[in-house]
């Protein structure tokens, strides 16, 4: 769980866009746009396979 503490003097807009950024760092945006949605298991399975495929070196 991330958790965002106000430094000395902070607004909350800049709050939030420090805890947006962390949550960018952390991967959450993707994972919940990957999820926002039903995805196929054979699609995963796909997906899975070509970013293996990715890291592999060649």
């Amino acid at each position: 769980m991330l958790k965002v503490k106000a430094r000395g003097g902070e607004s909350v807009e800049q709050m939030l866009r420090r805890f947006k950024k962390m949550c960018e760092k952390e991967g959450l945006t993707k994972d919940i746009k990957r999820k926002s949605y039903y995805e196929k298991p054979s699609e995963v399975r796909r997906r899975r396979m070509r970013k293996a495929a990715s890291r592999r070196p060649v």
